[in-house]
């Protein structure tokens, strides 16, 4: 029975490098399918567009949007951060609103492109329900003054289940329902299963696969260089410990998101 298991873990680390392989094969980030449309140019003389990645706390952005944030930027779309609290659950939360700075400065986000919110009514904690409306107000405010046509959030699963992270889905939802805003294209990140999710690189065949044939849009957007994942996350030493690390090595969303239009 033993070389069966050695079998199984043999083909297990082959199928591993196999799928690092292909993430790390292209020259650039990647969006699949390879003939996509995905984020064309808006209406009017701007070859780019104005894109804001809404978030509930520090470090969402390295943990979860790192392949986003890096195939939007290759593309020469300008980034900017909407991060809805400091992440105070623990008390650290002006040291985690200034790591987050760190991050981007990695990420090649401008630190003026980036605000980070402290209000009462939307502290960190599990426990902690967040308001719907007063979500797509802030963000509906900081859109207009950035002048955003494209927002990027959490799905209604929130990625990883935290209530906060589904509390930004709804109020980006309610802003676009309520406001009507038609010139905003909004894109979720799609939350998978925990076999797709500690996965590692292996769920790009998975991911461009569904990607091809969904029926509603969706893309698969691939991390070619995953190092910079790891860099941006360690810029939050207050959260870099060693399950942390663990989650960074083996979660497939170190190597690819997939993106869903809302």
């Amino acid at each position: 029975m033993a070389w069966i298991w050695m079998l199984m873990a043999a083909g297990a680390v082959l199928l591993w490098a196999v799928s690092l392989g292909r993430v790390l094969s292209s020259s650039s980030p990647a969006c699949l399918p390879a003939n996509s449309t995905f984020l064309s140019p808006p209406r009017g003389d701007r070859m780019s567009r104005n894109v804001l990645l809404v978030l509930a706390h520090p470090d969402d952005e390295s943990m979860f949007f790192a392949p986003t944030i890096l195939f939007l930027k290759s593309k020469g779309h300008s980034i900017h951060i909407l991060c809805l609290s400091q992440g105070n659950a623990d008390g650290l939360g002006n040291i985690r609103k200034e790591e987050l700075y760190l991050a981007c400065v990695t990420l090649k986000i401008p630190a003026e492109q980036v605000k980070v919110l402290d209000h009462s009514e939307l502290q960190d904690g599990f426990h902690k329900n967040w308001d719907h409306g007063l979500i797509a107000e802030l963000t509906l405010a900081q859109s207009q003054l950035w002048n955003i046509d494209t927002i990027v959030t959490f799905d209604s699963q929130g990625v990883s289940g935290h209530p906060n992270h589904c509390d930004v889905h709804h109020g980006i939802c309610k802003l676009l329902r309520d406001n009507g805003q038609g010139h905003i294209e909004a894109w979720e990140l799609v939350s998978l299963n925990i076999f797709r999710k500690y996965s590692g690189p292996v769920d790009i065949w998975l991911s461009s696969t569904l990607s091809s044939s969904s029926k509603q849009p969706t893309y698969t957007l691939v991390n070619n260089s995953p190092s910079r994942s790891f860099e941006a996350m360690a810029s939050h030493k207050s959260q870099w410990v060693w399950f942390r690390r663990l989650f960074v090595l083996f979660s497939s969303y170190t190597y690819i998101n997939v993106l869903q239009k809302i």
